[in-house]
């Protein structure tokens, strides 16, 4: 699908029982499964050795009871990848683990390094010796290199010296340890369960699939250090003004997640009840593009008294790896993945629901079956701004050329991909979901980056 691509998600594991870390890692991966579907990984840590299992695929696909058996240990980090930097190879397959003078080390990184290139460039210097393309790795060579007057002082350091967006889980020694960047533009989340074992992950959606309280989000650049002694805080050294990425709540985040102490449910309805009044229009249905359009066609619906109607179906078990070799098949593919329902549709108007155009393809496609389906008119209506520009830290957005909304005006859009109308949900609207707070990044609409970027 025509989507900004969902970065990565990780999770981490600390428990008393060392046959239980492995089996609760590898449900919270599931749980995050959404964040990336292209490779997996859980490395866990028995009283400082470190084993891994971690390959291309699915989290289901990757692990199985046997599998997951054999990973013993009171700590287990997990990593669900999308590949935003560095190609999608088996090498890549995070968490990352390397052995260094003061043992082992192991780190899952969901995000992006703005200035990674610079850092690789400078650890290749040096003479170090890299085993992957991913920026991750020159994080766990500048922790480990800076190790010498301990973890606390390592971490601080390393945090100085990269810029980006980025939420990591490592494991050393015999600590489980959190980490986010100083804007706080990736989400990190703490949690609890009865039995004292502390949870971290990037969505909270993790923590109640695995019985586990939500506590608390790690603050901006803040570090938390999990031992036998319980939960460390180190807050923030370099300041940052707080930025958490916007698309966050748009899409990339699962619905039932909370995220510094915002519902994504709400988020979204929310900002489909705001849209409502914007739309300048007549329709008989209101109807979602699943998933993460129904939130938003549920606060429509409710705020301009529409009826709100299923008119597209999902099939949950088309991958995204599906084989689209030709036009034709990827024609087909959208069908696969989305069908109409004619009995819902045909004769009727429609407001369709989205929460995003990047390329326009998909959309196209997906007004062309609604409207062969029998709906006699197509409104779309998108619950973002139009996006215009591109994302460094940790969302792989297409080239500027490839953003439709860089390069065509509304009626452009509307008129490519078919629809009656087209109405984009505005800045001030979405401002005012936020409650008119600046602490979303929201660069991939206005290009105002809190971070500077690659020229």
């Amino acid at each position: 699908m025509d989507k900004l691509k969902e970065e990565c998600g990780v999770i981490g594991v600390y428990v008393k029982d060392q046959n239980l870390a492995s089996k609760l890692a590898y449900y919270g991966l599931y749980a995050l499964q959404h964040r990336g579907q292209e490779s997996a990984g859980i490395t866990t840590n028995l009283n400082g050795k470190l084993d891994s299992i971690k390959d291309l695929g699915l989290v289901s696909e990757v692990f199985h009871e046997k599998t997951l058996d054999s990973l013993k240990g009171h700590i287990a980090i997990g990593h669900v990848r999308y590949s935003t930097s560095g190609s999608n190879e088996i090498n890549n397959c995070q968490p990352i683990v390397a052995q260094y003078k003061h043992g082992a080390i192991a780190l899952a990184h969901n995000g992006n390094l703005t200035n990674g290139e610079n850092i690789r460039d400078m650890l290749e210097e040096e003479g170090a010796i890299f085993h992957t393309t991913l920026d991750s790795e020159s994080i766990l060579q500048l922790i480990a290199r800076q190790y010498r007057k301990g973890i606390e002082s390592a971490l601080k350091n390393t945090i100085g010296l990269i810029k980006g967006g980025y939420a990591l889980v490592i494991t050393t020694q015999n600590q489980l340890i959190g980490v986010r960047d100083p804007n706080g533009i990736r989400p990190l989340c703490i949690g609890q369960r009865e039995d004292g074992s502390y949870i971290l992950a990037s969505e909270s959606c993790a923590l109640d699939v695995i019985d586990a309280t939500f506590l608390r989000d790690v603050m901006p650049g803040e570090v938390v250090i999990i031992d036998e002694q319980g939960l460390k805080s180190i807050p923030a050294t370099h300041w940052g003004q707080k930025k958490l990425c916007i698309f966050e709540m748009i899409y990339l985040a699962r619905t039932d997640s909370v995220i510094d102490d915002v519902s994504v449910f709400e988020f979204r309805r929310k900002s489909g009840e705001l849209l409502a009044n914007e739309f300048k229009g007549e329709a008989d249905i209101v109807v979602p593009v699943p998933d993460s359009g129904i939130p938003g066609a549920i606060g429509f619906s409710s705020a301009s008294g529409i009826p709100f109607s299923e008119g597209l179906v999902k099939n949950r078990y088309v991958g995204r790896t599906f084989i689209q070799p030709t036009q034709e098949l990827r024609e087909i593919a959208v069908k696969l993945k989305l069908t109409p329902l004619r009995q819902t549709l045909a004769g009727k108007r429609v407001i369709l629901i989205d929460d995003s155009i990047v390329r326009g393809t998909t959309s196209k496609r997906i007004v062309e079956e609604v409207k062969k389906a029998g709906a006699t008119e197509v409104h779309l209506c998108i619950t973002s701004p139009p996006i215009k520009h591109c994302c460094y830290y940790g969302i792989d957005t297409p080239d500027v050329a490839h953003l439709i909304g860089a390069n065509k005006t509304v009626d452009e859009i509307c008129q490519y991909i078919g629809a009656n109308s087209l109405t984009y949900f505005s800045e001030a609207g979405l401002k005012a979901v936020c409650n008119n707070q600046s602490r979303f990044c929201r660069a991939c609409f206005n290009g105002q980056y809190p971070i500077e970027v690659p020229l």
